[in-house]
């Protein structure tokens, strides 16, 4: 089936002003995504908030679904959250740690998990270990399995690192864990959207995502699946009444699903936009997405290579949409500016993100470029003419 990229940018509306190569940052939304929050609000505005929310009542809940049907899980098993970072952290600390546990990760794990990490090992007296990566960057399988002993209790990496291209090995990964029944935890920020996510291939025990990045949907919005036969186990660092119902005045009880996870205040306009995010993506279809980001991505990488004083970053035997690189000579938050004085959006990526690979491979910030399929081949050489023309 032929990709219609006519489609894909006429009903993107900042596709018109900007040529947007910063998806790992946050994705220029489709209009269905946009109207369906714009519309929720102007009902809230009309109505009352908390009686838009209960005419809605059937659309909020098919977000579920949506999420469900795009990683292949059941619709029990998924919290809808803030943000990524709410939802990950929802799973990490609800995961009981003691003295002498050992996390592993990997070492291009993503900052605020691993601060994460660090906290809860200053107060459990948990260790974290890092699992070696290849020469090509990615988790090393073989390592992996060496350092498993009786004391893991937890194997979490990032599927995609926000510092360039690399993709983990997340399935190999999971067929690991689950032969030794350890728990694993996915970040897969960057994946969803991008790639197609199926998590009875994974095998992963809990995954967070964003909205606002690959997927398309807003800011604010994000979730969290958790396998259904894991979720009684499981306590979150953080109930409220919707959580757990009051039952006595001395005891309270859990939602037996993932909702035990949620707070029952959010953001409806930015759930309903992340349901319509979450089913233009399945309409789009997640293997054309990905062959076509691959697609683009290569014809940015060999671009780049052909600059004079431009270096890429991305490591990986198997890499994405996202490209990391600098060029000699020039700052990487000044060579952001000037693209974006000419309507063309990068990211910048610090090193405190990614820690230990950036203290490893003695990484500076990095221009951060990633494409999606709404970008054009045009756009691509617009920016790599850009890029080129600082060294003239």
């Amino acid at each position: 089936m032929l990709f219609d990229l006519d489609q894909a940018r006429r009903e993107t509306p900042g596709c018109k002003h900007v040529t947007h190569l910063n998806n790992a940052g946050a994705a220029l939304m489709p209009q269905p995504v946009l109207h369906t929050q714009i519309s929720h609000l102007e009902l809230e505005a009309t109505i009352g908030g908390y009686e838009a929310a209960e005419r809605e009542q059937d659309r909020i809940e098919a977000v579920y679904d949506s999420i469900a049907q795009l990683i292949n899980c059941h619709r029990d098993e998924i919290a809808i959250v803030e943000n990524a970072t709410v939802g990950w952290d929802m799973a990490f600390y609800a995961i009981p740690l003691a003295e002498g546990d050992r996390i592993l990760t990997a070492e291009a794990e993503y900052g605020a998990n691993f601060v994460a990490y660090l906290q809860q090992a200053k107060r459990t007296g948990a260790v974290i270990d890092v699992i070696p990566s290849t020469p090509d960057g990615e988790i090393c399988l073989e390592s992996l399995k060496q350092m498993i002993d009786d004391r893991v209790k937890l194997i979490s990496i990032t599927h995609v690192p926000t510092n360039g291209g690399l993709v983990n090995p997340a399935t190999e990964v999971g067929r690991i864990a689950r032969e030794h029944g350890i728990l694993y935890l996915l970040d897969a920020c960057q994946t969803v959207g991008q790639m197609p996510i199926n998590i009875a291939e994974i095998q992963c025990d809990m995954l967070s995502a964003t909205g606002r990045k690959f997927l398309r949907g807003p800011r604010g919005s994000g979730f969290l699946y958790v396998r259904r036969d894991l979720i009684a186990d499981l306590e979150p660092p953080m109930l409220d009444h919707y959580a757990a119902k009051w039952m006595a005045p001395d005891r309270y009880e859990m939602q037996s699903n993932a909702r035990r996870f949620e707070n029952w205040e959010n953001n409806y306009a930015a759930k309903l936009g992340l349901g319509v995010a979450a089913d233009y993506a399945l309409s789009w279809g997640l293997d054309r997405t990905w062959q076509r980001c691959l697609a683009l991505a290569t014809q940015l990488r060999d671009g780049l290579a052909a600059i004079p004083g431009a270096s890429l970053r991305d490591i990986g035997q198997q890499q994405c949409a996202i490209t990391t690189f600098t060029l000699a000579g020039h700052d990487p938050f000044q060579v952001k500016q000037i693209l974006n004085s000419q309507d063309i959006n990068v990211s910048v990526s610090g090193p405190n993100s990614t820690l230990l690979d950036a203290q490893k491979r003695d990484l500076p910030p990095l221009i951060r470029a990633s494409v999606h399929y709404y970008n054009s081949e045009e756009e691509i050489d617009r920016f790599l003419r850009a890029v080129g023309s600082l060294n003239t």
